[in-house]
Parts: structure tokens; C-alpha cells; sequence
């Protein structure tokens, strides 16, 4: 915990240094806005906590002085934007923000966004129109699963991984059309096989509807959430007894924000308290509390997960696990890139699985997968 801390005080202390430096400039267009965000290179590391409203950047380059450009190019529809009437004219509002740590504490930046337009004719407030509703999100969603390197900041370059060291296993779900979504591991085990078949050996990893039961029996824990629709596990490296390469499988669930319960959760355990915790909001802790006996979800959200869940197998690997004691371990050759496996999962339960190459992993990461 002061590790983390104290790289937050780090993370700030830069920021506020260079932010004075920063550029920014703002395009305003009919149905959408397009922003240019010019930062310093001690801040292009940390890109990925650059926000337009709830929106990463959809685009980042890293120009040839070392500094770096993020763009934003979204819809007033999209990222939270608040639309206001006054007079004859119609604001769009909405915030830059950079925020290096969860969206629970206050950003370490804030830049005001505002476009203005004459008001249409015969425009009214939505509230008014008895045609408007709740928009509810529909079409396909497309899961990833990647390896991080150890500063979280791009695409692991190596599969090899020390006895006991960490790897840091980033999941994400484009939401696309759809309401904000909740992404969650309901269940991710370890195997020597791309394939999971009947009869496999399996170490378990992940649970009980989302219950981290290595964080019990070893050092494996969440990292704090920046969206909700990614997901970061900090999982310690082990080895199995009945194989060297290890493939992590996982079911990848997204789900309502605003609805968390026995079977539909993040639960990890913290050593310091000797309890079970909800990675989202510890004041509700209590949906964890099945995690050392049997989770049931409720048959009400398993009606409603028929009709607005979605789900998706991901796999990751190989990974090589070494023991540094072991004289063969100094052998082991780190491949140029690793098997990873994302998909395509549409309301009624498609799935196309489709190899995702290290380019497109680094640049799904950098535009759109937080930490």
C-alpha cells in the first residue's frame, strides 16, 4: 500500500510541473468534438489516465521530441456529456481530467470542455418530449486478455516470469453502443493446454462467481479500477506440477455497474484485515462473505443475465515460469511474441475467437484498456 502511495505522490508531483506546458485545442463540429492534447514525455507514460468525461483517448502518438498527443474524437452522445439550453443556445459540456488514481478520488487535473450552438428550430429539453426514454444498450461487445509489463504502462514484450514474481494480467470490453458495463472474471483457472478438455488438470484460480482465491493462499490481488470496463490482475507467479508451459483461462463477464452481488462480483482477500473484499466498493464487503463456502447467484439476476449478460472464454499463454535455483531456468529463451485470444460475443451467445498479435494488443491498450 505505500508503494502504491507513494507512486501516486510521484505520478502528481510530475504533473503538476509539466501541466503548465500542456496544449490543448478543440474542434467543435456539428454532432461531435474532436480535442488534440499535447503532454510533456514524462507524462506519455501515463496516457492511459487521460479522460475526456468517462472516455480514454482514442487515439495517442508519440512524437519525435518524446512528447506525446492524445486524441479525443467522440460524439456529444458519448463519454457523459451534458447538453443545457439557454436562451437561444445549446452547451455541450463535459471535463479533460488526468486522473492517476481510481475514479473514487478527485482528479489531479481538470480542464473545462464547451461547445456552443445556435438552438435548432423546434428543439425541445428531452423531459418534455414524451417520445424519450432510457436507452439501453445493444449489439456485439469485444472482449480482450493481455500480459502488462511491470510499469502497467504497455504490452508485456516477455512470457517468461520469475518464480514469485508478478504478472500483471490486464481484460477489457470495447462497449461500443452499449451502457457503461461492468467487467468481471467470474472464473479463471491454469492448465498446461491452449484448450481446456475434459479430464484436464486445472489449478484454480479465480472462483466461486469472482472470488480471487489466490489472493488467500499467496500474494495475488485486483488493482484499483480507472473504468469500469477493465479489469487488472496482479497474479503471482506459480508453477504447476503437471507441466512448464501454463495457459490462463478465464470467463470474462459484463454486467451492470449498479448491480453487484453473490454471483456477480470482484472479491479479493486482504491479509492486513483477515477478510474478504469488493473491489468496487468495500462498503459492500458483504457479497464476499460466501467466498469461503459456496456462492449462489440469485435466480432473479440469473433471469436477467439470459437477456442483458454477456460472457466470453479468453486465453492467455503460453507462460514460462521459472525457478531462478533451477540451473536449466538460465536456457530459457524468451519467445518475440505469445498466443493471445480474443473474441467476438454478440447477445445470443456467438463467438468467433480470433488470434490477437502484439501490435493490436499494444494499441487496444494505449486507446481504450485502462489499468
Amino acid at each position: 500500500m505505500g508503494t502504491h502511495l507513494y507512486l501516486g505522490v510521484i505520478i502528481l508531483a510530475v504533473f503538476a510541473t509539466t501541466v503548465a506546458n500542456a496544449e490543448i485545442k478543440v474542434v467543435c463540429a456539428k454532432d461531435s468534438i474532436k480535442i488534440t492534447w499535447k503532454i510533456n514525455a514524462e507524462l506519455v507514460p501515463y496516457a492511459a489516465r487521460l479522460f475526456l468525461g468517462t472516455c480514454m483517448a482514442s487515439g495517442f502518438n508519440v512524437l519525435p521530441s518524446g512528447e506525446g498527443e492524445a486524441e479525443f474524437n467522440y460524439g456529444f452522445a458519448d463519454c457523459k456529456f451534458k447538453r443545457q439550453m439557454k436562451g437561444k443556445n445549446l452547451f455541450y459540456r463535459n471535463e479533460l481530467t488526468y486522473r492517476p488514481q481510481p475514479r473514487s478520488k478527485p482528479a489531479a487535473y481538470v480542464y473545462p470542455i464547451e461547445c456552443v450552438y445556435k438552438r435548432p428550430a423546434g428543439w425541445v429539453p428531452p423531459f418534455l418530449n414524451p417520445g424519450a426514454g432510457v436507452s439501453e444498450g445493444r449489439g456485439s461487445l469485444v472482449f480482450h486478455m493481455a500480459l502488462l509489463n511491470d510499469q502497467l504502462t504497455h504490452i508485456s514484450k516477455t512470457n517468461v516470469f520469475t518464480l514469485g514474481s508478478f504478472m500483471p494480467i490486464w481484460a477489457a470490453v470495447e462497449q461500443k453502443s452499449h451502457q457503461p458495463l461492468l467487467l468481471l472474471m467470474e472464473e479463471c483457472v491454469a492448465t498446461t493446454t491452449p484448450e481446456l478438455l475434459s479430464g484436464s488438470q486445472v489449478y484454480p484460480i479465480i472462483s466461486n462467481y469472482g472470488c480471487l482465491l489466490d489472493s488467500k493462499r499467496g500474494n495475488s490481488k485486483f488493482l484499483p479500477r480507472y473504468q469500469s470496463s477493465a479489469l487488472t490482475l496482479l497474479l503471482q507467479a506459480f508453477q504447476l506440477r503437471f507441466g512448464n508451459e501454463v495457459y490462463i483461462h478465464c470467463k470474462l463477464i459484463a454486467w451492470d455497474p449498479e448491480v453487484l452481488d453473490d454471483g456477480k462480483k470482484a472479491c479479493h482477500y486482504k491479509k492486513e484485515s483477515e477478510s474478504w473484499e469488493l473491489l468496487d466498493d468495500s462498503s459492500k464487503s458483504s457479497v464476499c462473505s460466501c467466498c469461503d463456502s459456496t456462492c449462489k447467484p440469485r435466480t432473479k439476476r440469473g433471469l436477467e443475465w439470459k437477456t442483458n449478460g454477456f460472457s466470453h472464454h479468453s486465453v492467455l499463454g503460453p507462460l514460462i515460469i521459472v525457478d531462478p535455483s533451477d540451473s536449466k531456468a538460465n536456457n530459457v529463451s524468451v519467445p518475440a511474441a505469445y498466443s493471445q485470444v480474443h473474441g467476438l460475443c454478440s447477445e445470443t451467445g456467438g463467438l468467433v475467437k480470433l488470434t490477437l498479435n502484439r501490435t493490436k494488443a499494444l494499441n487496444l491498450f494505449s486507446t481504450g484498456g485502462p489499468v
